[in-house]
Order: C-alpha cells, then sequence, then structure tokens
C-alpha cells in the first residue's frame, strides 16, 4: 500500500482559479453604478425611517419645551396608544378602508374591468379607458375635492337619485366610511385595471383554446387557466394596491376630515390630527410607526405568497 506523503510545512491550500477571481472582480464592477442610488435610498428612505422610529420613543411637540429640547420616554407612547379610545376604533377602520377599497373594490374591479376589455369593441374600449384613466391621473387633491362634490348632501349623487324619485342621504354624515372606500375604488381602480390587462394578454391563448376545446366555461377558463397563469400578477397588484391605500390621506381629510367625530379618522387622520392640530410629535410618530409594522406585515404576506413560484 502506498502511503501519502505529508503536506510540506507552510503549505497553502487551492488558491481561486483566474477565471473565477475575474469573475467576482467584473460582479463587483457591475454594482458600482448602483451604489449612488442605494446612498440616495438609504438618505431620503431609510434614514427618515429611522428617524420617525426614534421619535416614537421621544416627547417631542410643536410647542413648550418639548419642542426645542425633546426627552427620550421609551415606550410611554406606545403605552398610551393602547390606552386611548380612539386608537382601537381607528385602526379597524383603517383595516377596513384598506381590504374594502383596495383588496377586494380595486382589485375586482380592476380585472373585471381588464377582462371586459379585451372583449369590448374600440371606441367602446377607448371611451372606459378615458373615464377610469382620468381618475387615477388626476391630482389626489382635484380627485377629493371632485369625490366631495360628488357625495355631498347637494351634490351630484343625491342630485341623480333625486330626479328618479330618491331621497339620497347626507352621504359624508351618515355614511363616511361608504364614501371614501367608493372614492377610493374610482381613484385607484385605474392602476390595477392596467396590471390585469397586461398580464391577461401574456396568458398563452393555446391553453385558453385547449380548455375550450375540453368544454370548460368562462368561469372555468377563468378559475383554472386565467387567474393561476396571473397569480404573481395578482399578488404584486394586491401588495402595491394596499401598501398605497394604507398611506391614504389626502381624500379622507378632504372629503370628512376624520369625521363626523371619529367615525372615518384612519390611522393617518389620528396621526396627522395628533401630532399637528394636538402638537404631539412624538405620539402622532408613534402612531406613524404602527402604520409602518402593518404594512410590513401586509408585504410579508404577499411576498410569501410568490415565493413557491419563485423557487
Amino acid at each position: 500500500m502506498t502511503t501519502l506523503a505529508p503536506a510540506p510545512a507552510g503549505a497553502r491550500g487551492p488558491e481561486p482559479s483566474a477565471p473565477r477571481r475575474t469573475h467576482v472582480r467584473r460582479d463587483a464592477r457591475r454594482l458600482v453604478p448602483l451604489v449612488p442610488a442605494v446612498v440616495l435610498l438609504a438618505l431620503f428612505m431609510l434614514g427618515p425611517v429611522v428617524w420617525s422610529f426614534y421619535g416614537s420613543f421621544t416627547n417631542a411637540a410643536l410647542t413648550g419645551p418639548a419642542a426645542a429640547n425633546p426627552e427620550f420616554v421609551g415606550l410611554e407612547n406606545y403605552a398610551n396608544l393602547l390606552a386611548d379610545p380612539d386608537f382601537p376604533k381607528s385602526l379597524w377602520l383603517t383595516v377596513l378602508f384598506v381590504i374594502a377599497s383596495a383588496v377586494v373594490g380595486q382589485n375586482l374591479l380592476g380585472l373585471g374591468l381588464a377582462m371586459l376589455m379585451r372583449s369590448a369593441v374600440g371606441p367602446v374600449r377607448a371611451a372606459v379607458s378615458t373615464l377610469v384613466v382620468a381618475a387615477w391621473v388626476l391630482p389626489e387633491i382635484v380627485a377629493a375635492f371632485a369625490a366631495y362634490a360628488f357625495f355631498h348632501a347637494d351634490g351630484t349623487l343625491n342630485a341623480l337619485l333625486g330626479g328618479v324619485g330618491i331621497a339620497g342621504p347626507d352621504w359624508l354624515f351618515e355614511h363616511p366610511m361608504l364614501a371614501v372606500i367608493l372614492a377610493n375604488v374610482w381613484r385607484g381602480t385605474a392602476f390595477s385595471m392596467m396590471v390585469y390587462s397586461a398580464a391577461i394578454a401574456e396568458v398563452p391563448p393555446e391553453i385558453t383554446e385547449a380548455a375550450t376545446v375540453d368544454g370548460a366555461s368562462a368561469v372555468q377558463r377563468l378559475v383554472w387557466v386565467t387567474l393561476p397563469t396571473i397569480r404573481r400578477s395578482i399578488s404584486t397588484n394586491l401588495m402595491l394596491t394596499t401598501l398605497q391605500t394604507l398611506s391614504v390621506f389626502t381624500l379622507i381629510y378632504v372629503m370628512t376630515g376624520g369625521g363626523p367625530g371619529t367615525d372615518s379618522s384612519t390611522l393617518p387622520i389620528l396621526a396627522y390630527q395628533e401630532a399637528f392640530k394636538f402638537a404631539q410629535v412624538g405620539y402622532g410618530t408613534a402612531i406613524a410607526t404602527v402604520m409602518l409594522v402593518i404594512g410590513a406585515v401586509f408585504s410579508v404576506v404577499y411576498i410569501r405568497s410568490l415565493k413557491p413560484e419563485v423557487d
């Protein structure tokens, strides 16, 4: 039996081959152009988030001694938040607003319009696209005033109802959440419609034709062919519309101001009122931090729903 001679003292293991080192250097050079973008993102996005998180642990205010010299108060703002009777109501209204107007309203209506537009004739497709997209491209403040005029007690909706003999209610006072939910659906559906239109256009026609030949109905083709094929687009659109709706402020503030009382006071409205109306910036920042956590939870859920397909 042959005995292998021991390796000489001080001998080194195998070094990376030249092609591998060249590959690493090439990848490093490709990352160099991304450095400015990463620095800007960290400065203008991550920086404010970190500073806001720190501010939620202080008693920062707009007036008084705490405005010039805020003190670190630990979890006091969060303890006060949990004891505030307005917070659970505001949290519930936020979840209701997000689910009803984004998860259900914008996505279902956007998907329905995208499918109808594929079979509509040219003039109808152009007219519907113009009407739907117009609400999305309007500045938010303009769209908010348009929705306010539509749902006002003497506004367009009640005028239309009065024309057929129906006395409409004061929507913004009696049904404020319904009004802002419908307004947000109207404003945001165009984005979902365009996302789903692009996704449906990428569905291989041979799959749909095969399902038709096998006798599948339109509903069966939608459930078993179209939706599974565009599942990734659905998850991505759900995440985007959810995060956008979670931070909606102008639309609600213009239409109802969070009222009557606190009946339409979502978390962004509550944070604004506490920080700028009552001058408790630290307390308002704690509410904003809760919103950030809620958005992160939604994002993780949607990203995990994409994982099986990515893998």
